[in-house]
């Protein structure tokens, strides 16, 4: 049986930040492990702040890790350099969370979608003008609008021509870093469904970040939570929010209005403005501070991410207690 499309294992990232009395080391991303396989879409979703870009960002090579390995296609990923890394980026690509940001303004829709072939020396002008109307009419775009510059189209739109960028050097793999957060809700629903469609047509797989539950639910396969730069729990679709079974997994259920069980309506685990702030996350658990079941192991011991049966690891020293109990109620 073929290995997975991605396979990362323990990668970590750390950022300095502050000076003098004030500086200090920020754990961003601590032992993630994460697989994704050809065609699926992955879902990576956790709090701001929980490390999920920042592994994103390592896996597209924009970012260099402190530690962990990762394998492309069973090709070691961070061991590339040059023309290599540079053919590898051609099968990666990103869609970023800023359709604004992340455009040249004095760029026409037609010459943002050619860029990457241009980058890469591919085609001669002719054909990159037919291929960009291709992929522009493929992602919902008028290829006659294809004169007009980004001031002149809205949010949805420009991340269609986003999608269309990402799409031009056939990549196997794209990783959306929060593509329809910056959206008015009525377009987020397009986009995720163009998404979901070119998945269909084309067998790309996606790398999904996000923090909105109701957007990966609609779109991914699998699931990965994020917390505190630690992966703690994976699972299905199903599996996540049928039968979550880390507190914060449930905590973030439980924000959206609803737990794991149909129609139950939760309340999530006391939380400070910043309850990570104060706590050493070095050892013990993290969510520690913010868990109801939280016991005297927690701050000791840290839980490890195992698989408790029918491939649904869980970082909780009280996964089984914690599935049967659901979230804590007020």
């Amino acid at each position: 049986m073929p290995g997975p499309l991605l396979d990362a294992r323990g990668l970590s990232k750390a950022f300095v930040t502050g000076r003098g009395a004030a500086r200090r080391t920020v754990q961003a991303v601590a032992g993630v492990d994460l697989a994704i396989d050809e065609g699926e879409t992955h879902g990576l979703v956790g709090e701001s702040g929980s490390g999920k870009s920042t592994t994103g960002r390592i896996l597209l090579r924009l970012i260099e890790p402190d530690a962990g390995t990762a394998t492309f296609r069973g090709e070691d990923l961070f061991s590339l350099r040059g023309a290599e890394l540079r053919q590898m980026r051609r099968h990666i690509q990103l869609v970023y969370q800023d359709p604004f940001s992340s455009v040249d303004p004095r760029y026409r829709a037609r010459d943002i979608v050619a860029e990457p072939w241009t980058i890469h020396g591919l085609y001669e002008q002719a054909e990159r003008r037919r291929r960009a109307d291709d992929l522009l009419a493929r992602v919902g775009i008028d290829p006659s609008q294809g004169d007009r510059r980004p001031a002149s189209f809205s949010g949805g739109q420009l991340q269609r021509i986003g999608i269309a960028r990402a799409l031009a050097l056939e990549p196997s793999l794209i990783v959306c870093d929060e593509p329809v957060s910056a959206l008015d809700v009525s377009v987020q629903g397009q986009i995720l469904n163009l998404l979901l469609d070119l998945k269909r047509e084309l067998g790309i797989a996606y790398l999904f970040i996000a923090h909105d539950l109701a957007v990966v639910r609609h779109i991914s396969d699998r699931v990965s939570v994020m917390y505190a730069g630690r992966i703690v729990e994976t699972g299905t679709r199903d599996q996540l929010f049928g039968s979550a079974s880390h507190p914060y997994t449930q905590a973030l259920l439980a924000a959206t209005g609803t737990d794991r069980r149909a129609g139950s309506v939760a309340t999530a685990p006391p939380a400070t403005d910043d309850p990570l702030a104060e706590l050493d996350t070095s050892v013990g658990c993290a969510f520690r501070a913010r868990c109801p079941m939280a016991q005297a192991i927690c701050a000791i011991e840290r839980p490890e991410l195992l698989d408790r049966g029918e491939g649904h690891p869980v970082a909780c020293h009280f996964a089984a207690t914690a599935m049967t109990a659901g979230p804590a109620r007020g």
